[in-house]
């Protein structure tokens, strides 16, 4: 079994594990007649809702690389960030799906500093997004909630969630000052790598340099003339999580629910706050914990385990099997993920 194939069945097995935990703890006498009372119609909506969310996604690519000057296809976007969906998902995090984008968009002629500045300016985009819309989730989720437990960890997450995008912020204001820790970074990584002689180290440095140059002339650019492709991106970046959040109310419709839209929508706000501080591949456990205790504020015990696998069945396992098709069937990065897995 390769690397791939293990950390694609570690990820399997951990939300399989989780997944009959919370069936196994939510199933009682009225579970097998709401199985049997499901709407397949809805359930085939919710795929399509949640392949939506994948065009989506590519539109805000596409809008952020024309801003920068480069004509990125509509269906090479989507194909490159459908295939990030796989590496997230078998990754620790979900911290393979940024660099493997980068590396595919670096592939289309994109400038690595660029095609940088493309993903991280998507993941600041959704970390403000996230950011603004988490007070908002607390205040609607509080008015059915009491849990001390909850509090903390939410706490814990947004605080993880804060730093990081201070940080970011930060090395986009100050890039003397990220230059700095990038080059002691590369001092230190750089001889591990057998790049042990001083000739070999300018060479890192040099490269390093006019990337970060690149990264920095790009976010520069998205703020000042390319503030029409940075809009579209917003509008995209909200289109994107509308959709993706839709996808659990048309799920919940299909096993005859009819919780409130503004609850459903608040509480996948407040389970992606707290899916920054897992470090298991694809958040396979956490997310099923999360889903669990934050959507029984509003689903019935009976379909509760039913929901959160519907759930997770959409933004895990469909991730990973079109991520996967597409990344090895089209865009044939297998050497790329599997250098990245070493």
């Amino acid at each position: 079994m390769n690397k791939i194939q293990k950390w694609i069945f570690l990820s399997l097995l951990i939300s399989l594990i989780s997944g009959l935990i919370v069936v196994v703890l939510t199933f009682d006498s009225s579970t097998m007649s709401s199985i049997l009372e499901i709407r397949p119609g809805y359930i085939v909506a919710a795929a399509c809702v949640h392949a939506l969310s994948y065009v989506v996604w590519g539109l805000r690519t596409h809008s952020l690389c024309k801003a920068l000057g480069f004509d990125l296809g509509y269906l090479k976007a989507c194909e490159i960030v459908t295939s990030g969906t796989l590496a997230a998902s078998i990754t620790p995090s979900s911290l393979g799906g940024e660099p493997l984008r980068i590396h595919l968009l670096h592939e289309e002629k994109i400038p690595l500093g660029k095609a940088t500045a493309v993903v991280l300016g998507e993941r600041i985009l959704d970390g403000i997004l996230i950011l603004s819309l988490a007070p908002v989730s607390i205040y609607v989720i509080r008015g059915v909630l009491n849990d001390s437990v909850f509090d903390t960890m939410f706490i814990f997450a947004e605080f993880g969630l804060v730093f990081i995008l201070f940080l970011t912020l930060y090395a986009i204001w100050k890039p003397a000052s990220t230059k700095k820790v990038v080059y002691f970074l590369v001092h230190r990584i750089a001889p591990l790598a057998g790049k042990k002689t001083d000739a070999a180290l300018e060479k890192v440095i040099i490269r390093v340099d006019n990337e970060l140059d690149h990264f920095h002339e790009s976010i520069s650019i998205l703020l000042n003339e390319g503030r029409k492709g940075l809009a579209f991106g917003v509008l995209n970046t909200i289109g994107f999580w509308f959709v993706d959040f839709s996808m659990l109310y048309v799920v919940l419709l299909g096993l005859n629910q009819n919780p409130d839209p503004l609850i459903v929508y608040a509480s996948q706000v407040i389970v992606m706050v707290l899916l920054v501080i897992p470090a298991t591949p694809g958040a396979s456990g956490v997310a099923e914990l999360a889903g669990t205790t934050v959507f029984s504020l509003f689903i019935s015990s009976s379909v509760l385990g039913i929901a959160v696998i519907a759930w997770r069945a959409f933004t895990f396992y469909m991730n990973i099997l079109v991520g996967g098709f597409v990344s090895f069937k089209i865009l044939k990065d297998t050497d790329f993920i599997k250098n990245f897995l070493k």
